[in-house]
């Protein structure tokens, strides 16, 4: 069956899903973010079937998140590095992580610890405004279509309704009745 793709779709997460495909590869960019660059490496911290970590490799290099670069040369080896589009990424997994650290992890506490090198501090990721620096809550929030929404959707009845002006994310159409 082939898996449907959200590359074209007028919505950053949709895209942004779309390079992920699964749960495999946010591991592995885990594991880049860990220090683990080479292929053997990968299978052996992570499990991975070599020919999935082979496709989740390709496909984060061909979005750009990767860059592969030999490091043995009989026989050839190449091991897989961050770009700044991957490095970018590294905020994303910490705000999952964090996530997870307060809705998943049990009574022992938190598996992995971020440690912040600069202050010497360990620390949690947190998703602020970038306008007043307050902290991001669904209940604080709306949203507005942006200068790249298709204009050919602008018209339809449900991107009005879903784009309507004071809309809180979350409020059903039944609460704005």
């Amino acid at each position: 069956m082939r898996r449907t793709s959200f590359g074209t779709w007028p919505c950053s997460i949709a895209r942004t899903a779309d390079i992920l495909g699964d749960a495999w590869t946010l591991l592995v960019l885990r594991e880049v973010f860990y220090g683990e660059t080479r292929f053997d490496g990968f299978i052996g911290t992570l499990g991975i079937a070599r020919n999935t970590l082979t496709d989740r490799l390709r496909r984060l290099e061909a979005e750009g998140l990767l860059r592969r670069r030999a490091y043995q040369s009989d026989p050839v080896r190449h091991e897989y590095l961050p770009t700044d589009k991957g490095r970018d990424f590294f905020g994303v997994l910490a705000a999952i992580n964090a996530w997870g650290d307060r809705w998943l992890a049990g009574d022992e506490g938190a598996p992995v610890v971020l440690h912040h090198t600069s202050c010497d501090h360990d620390t949690e990721a947190r998703v602020v405004c970038s306008a007043c620096g307050e902290p991001l809550r669904q209940r604080d929030m709306s949203v507005r279509t942006g200068p790249g929404y298709p204009a050919r959707l602008l018209d339809t009845r449900a991107v009005r309704e879903r784009f309507a002006p004071g809309r809180t994310l979350g409020e059903s159409r039944t609460d704005q009745a």
